[in-house]
């Protein structure tokens, strides 16, 4: 009688009970049939017990299979973000040896004409302008220098990093004490698209500048905001 029973219960799997348990593609593992007394009575046998566990290993790597997709997926698309909205901007004053400025009565916009990075290409090499890409806060950072060109002549750096034509921070120094002289803003601000971001320098102000790149102007995306 235990050959039978051994028998009766090995014979469902052998003639195609097993085709109903697929390890092919996650989500793809039918339901055991419950109207088989063998699969819905753990007592009936250990190989049917057996065969019951299988579908619930199936079913838990499955579901773990599809969570990690989700997971991956959602960090591909975070990726992509970052990598298509990178905004950073690096440029110096000139390559060679060369002055800007004083100018008289008005204002004018400092053009740096060596450019070390520009990724997004938010800085504009004509008109010296960035113009925002995207929403967030940014860093930026403006450092000045000036020779008055002889001992005890004047010197006058007077810059400004504006937003919109408004100011957002200045360096200032204009006495004769020294030859040459140098200074560094570092900010933190909020900008919005289409923002626009330049360096001023006011009348009667100069810069200097050669292939060591004393005056530099740099920003980056610290985070987005939109």
């Amino acid at each position: 009688m235990k050959g039978v029973a051994v028998l009766f219960c090995v014979l469902p799997l052998v003639l195609g009970q097993g085709q109903i348990y697929s390890w092919d593609e996650p989500g793809q593992t039918p339901a055991p049939d419950l109207i088989n007394p063998c699969l819905a009575d753990q007592n009936s046998c250990g190989c049917c017990v057996m065969q019951r566990q299988k579908w619930q290993l199936e079913q838990y790597l499955n579901s773990s299979l599809n969570s990690l997709e989700d997971l991956l997926t959602r960090a591909q698309t975070t990726l992509t973000n970052i990598r298509e909205n990178r905004v950073a901007f690096s440029v110096g004053l000139t390559n060679k040896r060369h002055c800007v400025g004083p100018v008289k009565t008005t204002a004018i916009n400092v053009v740096y004409q060596s450019i070390f990075i520009n990724i997004g290409e938010a800085y504009n090499s004509t008109t010296g302008v960035i113009t925002v890409p995207r929403s967030g806060v940014y860093n930026l950072a403006l450092t000045v220098f000036s020779d008055a060109g002889s001992p005890g002549s004047p010197l006058a750096v007077c810059t400004s990093i504006r937003r919109n034509g408004v100011a957002l921070a200045a360096l200032r120094e204009i006495y004769d004490q020294d030859q040459e002289d140098q200074a560094t803003a570092v900010i933190l601000v909020e900008l919005r698209v289409g923002d626009r971001v330049s360096v001023s320098l006011q009348p009667g102000c100069w810069l200097c500048d050669d292939q060591n790149h004393y005056n530099t102007f740099s920003g980056f995306l610290l985070y987005a905001t939109d």
